[in-house]
């Protein structure tokens, strides 16, 4: 799990999903800038360890059905109180020990 959102695009993914809701791949391929083909492969790991969960439109209309991918309870709770608390830590760390400021 920690190899999950280790990883700066799986984070990313994780991110938007947490603060921006429910998106297709089409939406967070466009605001993140990514190939299709990468941004599936890193939403697969996401999927695969519980932290983003899929979800396809089950009613099919003139364009077909649509893939839509929501961080899990499990997703947020390991963004908002895992890995935010670690960032936050490590700059307030880097604050404390910078010798760059006396």
């Amino acid at each position: 799990m920690h190899a999950a959102v280790g990883h700066r695009t799986r984070y990313e993914v994780l991110y938007r999903l947490v603060h921006g809701g429910e998106m297709s791949p089409t939406e967070l391929a466009d605001a993140m800038g990514i190939d299709d083909s990468t941004l599936h492969y890193h939403l697969n790991e996401l999927v695969d360890v519980g932290l983003v969960e899929k979800r396809q439109r089950t009613e099919r209309d003139r364009d077909g059905l649509y893939t839509y991918y929501r961080a899990t309870v499990f997703g947020e709770v390991t963004l908002s109180d895992g890995v935010d608390e670690l960032i936050r830590g490590e700059r307030a760390f880097d604050e404390m020990y910078d010798s760059s400021a006396e």
